[in-house]
C-alpha cells in the first residue's frame, strides 16, 4: 500500500499547478500551459486507470477490460468534446477541423502506433512471434467489424451527425453486454490470477468495502482534474502551434493524442509485463471500439450543445480523406486479426504504414493538395491489402459475424479453450 500511495501523491502532485493555475488565474505562455495542463491530464489519465483496474476482480474479464478501456480514454474524450462544442458555436471556424483532426489522430495513433508497440514489446521479453486471443475475443472483433462498416455510411454523407450518435451508441450498448456475459476464466486460464499489473496490486488487498472508497476517490479527483485541464490543454496546443509556426491541425491530431491516449498503453503494457498479452491487446482493441462508436457519435452531439440546435459535423475535403484513411486503417486491422492472431510482422506492417502517413502530414503540410491525394492513395493501400488477406480468411470472418449475434456460440468455443 505504501508504494500505491507514491504513486497517488506523484498524480496528485502533477496535477496540483494545473488546478493552481486554473482557480488561481494564473497567466501561462503557450507552451507553459501546453505543458502543465497536458500532465494534469495525463496524471488524471493515470489515476482513472488504476481505479478501472481494481475493479478487475469485482466484474467480469470482458466487460472491465471494456470498461478499463472507457474510462482511461476519458481524457481524450474531454478534448474532443472541447473542439466539438467550440465548433458548435461558431461553426465556420477551425474548430470544426480540431475537432476532427483530434479524432482521426487518437483512432490511428491507437492502430497504427499502440498495436505494434504492445507486439514489439511482447516479442521482445518472450521472443514469441504473435499474440493468439481468445476465442471469446471473437466479440471484440465482431464489434469492431461492424463499427468499422458503419464509418463507410459516414464517409458516404460525408458529415456525422447526431443520428449517427444514436446508431452507433446502440452498437457500443450491445456490445458492453456482450462482453458482460463473458464466461468466467478458470484459474489455470491465466498466467497468474493474483498477479495485478500497476499501482493498482495494492488496492487488492484491502477490504472490498475500503476498495470501492479507493476506486470512488481515485475516478473523482481525476474527472475533476479532467474537466479543469480539457479547455486550457486544448487551447494551449492551437496557441503553441501559431506561437512556434507550427500548423496547430498537426499539433492536435498527432501531439494531443499523446497524452490522452498514454494512459491507456501504459495500462496495455503493464499486462504484457504481467504476462498477459492477450488481455493488453484485447484492451486495446475495445479502446478502439469505444472511440469508434461513443467519440465519433458524440462530436455532433458537443456540436449541437454548442450551437443550441441540432446541427451535424460536415467532413470537408481534407476531413473527408482523413476519415476515409481512418476508417480504411480500421478495415486493415481487422483482416490482420480475422484468425484471433496478432503477428510482429502484422505489427511492423501497421507501424510502418503509421509512419508513412505521419510522415506525409509533416513533410507535405504547406501543400494541402498533396497532402489529400497521398491520404487517398494511402487508403486504398489499406483497403488492397485488407481484400487478399478477408478472402483467404472466410471462415474466420463468418465467425467473427455470428459471434456479434449469437453469444451463446462464442461463449461454448470460450469454454473449450
Amino acid at each position: 500500500m505504501k508504494q500505491f500511495s507514491i504513486f497517488v501523491g506523484m498524480a496528485l502532485a502533477a496535477m496540483s499547478p494545473a488546478l493552481a493555475a486554473r482557480f488561481m488565474g494564473w497567466t501561462l505562455s503557450p507552451l507553459t500551459a501546453a505543458t502543465v495542463f497536458g500532465v494534469a491530464v495525463l496524471a488524471a489519465g493515470f489515476m482513472l486507470s488504476w481505479g478501472a483496474e481494481a475493479a478487475e476482480r469485482h466484474i467480469s474479464q470482458g466487460l472491465i477490460l471494456a470498461i478499463v478501456a472507457l474510462v482511461t480514454v476519458l481524457p481524450e474524450y474531454a478534448v474532443d468534446m472541447y473542439y466539438a462544442f467550440q465548433a458548435g458555436r461558431a461553426p465556420d471556424s477551425r474548430y470544426v477541423h480540431y475537432a476532427a483532426a483530434n479524432m482521426t489522430g487518437a483512432n490511428r495513433m491507437l492502430v497504427g502506433l499502440a498495436w505494434p508497440v504492445i507486439m514489439l514489446l511482447h516479442w521482445w521479453r518472450t521472443r514469441e512471434r504473435a499474440i493468439l486471443l481468445k476465442p471469446a475475443n471473437t466479440v471484440e472483433v465482431g464489434f469492431l467489424l461492424v463499427a468499422s462498416l458503419y464509418s463507410f455510411v459516414i464517409l458516404i454523407k460525408n458529415r456525422i451527425d447526431v443520428l449517427d450518435f444514436g446508431i452507433l451508441f446502440v452498437v457500443f450498448a450491445c456490445y458492453l453486454w456482450q462482453v458482460g456475459h463473458y464466461p468466467e476464466e478458470k484459474n489455470g486460464d491465466t498466467a497468474d490470477d493474483d498477479d495485478e499489473p500497476g499501482p493498482a496490486a495494492a488496492l487488492s488487498a484491502l477490504r472490498p468495502g475500503a476498495q470501492w472508497t479507493w476506486m470512488a476517490a481515485l475516478v473523482l479527483v481525476a474527472a475533476t482534474a479532467i474537466l479543469v485541464s480539457a479547455e486550457p490543454f486544448a487551447e494551449a496546443i492551437v496557441a503553441s502551434g501559431r506561437a512556434l509556426g507550427v500548423d496547430e491541425f498537426l499539433l492536435i491530431q498527432w501531439i494531443a493524442p499523446i497524452a490522452s491516449e498514454a494512459p491507456t498503453i501504459s495500462i496495455a503494457i503493464l499486462f504484457v509485463l504481467s504476462r498477459r498479452p492477450e488481455s493488453a491487446l484485447a484492451a486495446m482493441i475495445s479502446d478502439k471500439i469505444n472511440q469508434w462508436t461513443l467519440l465519433v457519435g458524440m462530436l455532433p452531439l458537443a456540436m449541437s450543445f454548442g450551437a443550441g440546435g441540432i446541427i451535424g459535423l460536415p467532413l470537408d475535403g481534407r476531413q473527408h480523406e482523413e476519415f476515409f484513411l481512418t476508417a480504411a486503417q480500421s478495415i486493415f486491422a481487422l483482416a490482420l486479426l480475422m484468425r484471433l492472431r496478432f503477428s510482429l510482422w502484422s505489427g511492423l506492417l501497421l507501424l510502418t504504414l503509421f509512419a508513412a502517413q505521419v510522415a506525409i502530414a509533416f513533410v507535405f503540410r504547406h501543400d494541402e493538395a498533396h497532402v489529400i491525394s497521398s491520404l487517398t492513395m494511402l487508403s486504398w493501400t489499406y483497403l488492397g491489402l485488407s481484400l487478399p488477406l478477408f478472402l483467404s480468411r472466410l471462415p474466420a470472418l463468418t465467425s467473427v459475424i455470428k459471434a456479434i449475434f449469437y453469444w451463446s456460440a462464442t461463449s461454448n468455443r470460450a469454454t473449450k479453450y
